[in-house]
């Protein structure tokens, strides 16, 4: 059984239905929404580069035919009895057992987030209702102090946050008003990224932008009557537009259940993405408590080892494929240019060329217009081959060919 068919829990789905002999094994897969957003481009909509239309296709599109798919809430996840009560009545028993419900943003952690200025000058970008109520907004803003609040750690997609900012950079640009906007960037982090090297080149580029950076701001509440955000130790920051990354947590069913932690996120064996309360039970992508990024391409590195070790714990033969923290993210940088980075658990982002050393076409670390192309393709590739769980030209262990140290 799958719970969640969104990135990882479907590209789960195609690889194991592709694999497993539907006289053994029966795959039954369970989401309470029928439709399927492409996360990444929720960046793009506030900018007018996507639409709604963009970013949304039914489900069903990505499931095979011969699973058995159930639409509805999961009311309650029973691990030591092998079983699912959802939300429409029903239980449901498995052999085996992958949590793929990601997580989500939660502002209502925040105090005075979402209050009366809820969607009218404070938005988020990480939901498709945010991200169309900030494009409106934005089409007849005419300028001001625009701040962009990472509220706490961890967040889905960590580099999007700076792309919001080079973006806003280069749309107030378009919109010939960046001399009437002043940009913050607001972080809990001592730099503008996760990694210390990474963090000091985005630094760079923030400054070479005009932006702000304000690092070490620990959000304890918003003040929309005053436009303030305030830290815990009473620190504040005036906005007249705030962007905000609420903080991220897992699925409701994961605390309802006693399977997480304090965020709802599962212990997760770092290396093998086996439940560390339960064998049978195997978690990937953002549902995990791992150190590594919450990103698409995690969960695509995350799912060529977890289809391996699945198949080793149903003929009963060690975990032996190990995920090695495998991140690799393009970062729209502004006016047609884009940076990628390439790392994992032990090794920062590095210079270089990727996939091919000394041919690329990507460069690492480097703002170049292949790596905006790049950016730009995923969508194809995403809609046509990592959801039907195709087999991609970049290897799930991070390779440091064509990588400077």
């Amino acid at each position: 059984m799958i719970l969640g068919a969104g990135t990882a829990g479907t590209m789960m789905l195609n690889k194991l239905e592709a694999e497993l002999s539907k006289d053994e094994w029966h795959i039954t897969i369970v989401d309470q929404f029928e439709t399927h957003y492409y996360q990444p481009g929720f960046l793009f909509i506030p900018f007018g580069i996507y639409t709604k239309r963009d970013v949304m296709k039914p489900k069903r599109e990505f499931f095979p035919p011969g699973v058995d798919v159930i639409f509805s809430g999961i009311d309650l996840i029973e691990p030591d009895s092998n079983r699912v009560k959802l939300s429409n009545g029903k239980t449901l028993n498995y052999d085996f057992l992958i949590v793929a419900t990601g997580s989500k943003v939660n502002p209502g952690e925040t105090e005075g987030l979402t209050g009366e200025f809820w969607q009218k000058n404070i938005f988020d970008f990480y939901t498709i209702e945010g991200a169309c109520n900030l494009s409106h907004f934005l089409k007849y803003w005419e300028g001001g102090k625009m701040v962009l609040n990472i509220i706490e750690m961890p967040i889905k997609c960590p580099v999007a946050p700076l792309e919001f900012v080079f973006l806003a950079d280069w749309w107030f640009t378009e919109q010939g008003i960046r001399d009437k906007v002043d940009i913050e960037f607001v972080t809990p982090l001592p730099g503008a990224f996760t990694k210390p090297k990474a963090s000091q080149i985005f630094g760079d580029f923030l400054e070479k932008k005009n932006i702000r950076l304000i690092p070490e701001f620990n959000t304890g509440r918003v003040d929309g009557e005053r436009k303030k955000i305030i830290s815990w130790d009473e620190k504040e920051i005036d906005y007249d537009l705030l962007v905000t990354i609420p903080t991220n947590m897992g699925d409701s069913v994961i605390e309802r259940s006693g399977m997480g932690d304090e965020l709802n996120f599962i212990p997760t064996d770092p290396f093998t993405l086996q439940s560390k309360a339960h064998e049978n039970v195997f978690v990937i992508g953002d549902a995990t408590d791992l150190p590594s990024s919450k990103a698409g391409s995690v969960a695509h590195f995350q799912a060529d080892i977890l289809f391996e070790n699945i198949l080793s714990a149903m003929d009963n033969r060690p975990l032996r494929a190990k995920f090695d923290g495998h991140a690799n993210c393009y970062i729209e940088s502004g006016f047609g240019k884009g940076i990628l980075i390439d790392f994992n658990y032990d090794t920062e982002p590095l210079p270089g060329k990727f996939p091919l050393p000394g041919v690329g076409p990507f460069s690492l670390l480097e703002e170049t217009k292949m790596n905006h192309y790049g950016k730009m393709m995923f969508r194809w590739m995403y809609w046509n081959l990592l959801l039907k769980g195709a087999e991609l030209p970049i290897e799930s262990q991070m390779m440091m060919a064509g990588k400077r140290v």
